[in-house]
């Protein structure tokens, strides 16, 4: 019998350029780098334009996303990071907090991957973010180009309702 089996849906095609911001958390610098060359490759696949933001800690990915949108125009981010458990209760509080900020920003339309690893031991996120091996990183861009491609097929069509301009009436 085999085991079970993982879905990787195909990348989407774009007729658009699609513009993504990367928000990496580097407090682990080798799992942030093995994360961030998956997302960048994933990414360079379709064609997507990219930039790269670096902040402290993972608490501060979804602010970080959250400035962008407000301030710049790009159509998806990825959040990329690692929390490993440590001794006291700040590991529950990091994951928690960042996944639900982000959680909030997509709720909200934000087209967003979440690639922040959350993880027992430094092991465990070696193997997590090896893009030869799980490719996390790689997981949250192709996730979140997914969300830009979902967010413009749903895109409201022009009705033509409204206001008539001079142009309309000749």
């Amino acid at each position: 019998m085999a085991g079970p089996s993982h879905y990787v849906m195909p990348l989407p095609e774009f007729d658009a350029p699609v513009r993504v911001l990367i928000v990496i958390a580097p407090f682990y610098r080798d799992i942030a780098d093995a994360l961030l060359e998956g997302a960048r490759a994933t990414l360079d696949r379709v064609g997507a334009e990219h930039e790269t933001v670096e902040v402290p800690g993972a608490l501060e990915v979804p602010t970080a996303v959250r400035l962008a949108h407000r301030q710049a125009d790009f159509d998806g981010y990825v959040a990329l990071g690692c929390v490993i458990r440590g001794e006291t209760t700040h590991y529950e509080t990091v994951c928690a907090d960042s996944s639900r900020g982000l959680t909030l920003l997509g709720l909200d339309g934000l087209c967003i991957g979440n690639g922040i690893l959350t993880v027992e031991n430094h092991q465990q996120a070696v193997v997590r973010a090896d893009p030869a091996s799980q490719d996390k990183g790689g997981g949250a861009a192709a996730a979140a180009l997914h969300l830009v491609a979902l967010s413009r097929r749903l895109a409201r069509r022009p009705t033509g309702i409204g206001f008539l301009t001079g142009e309309a009436e000749a």
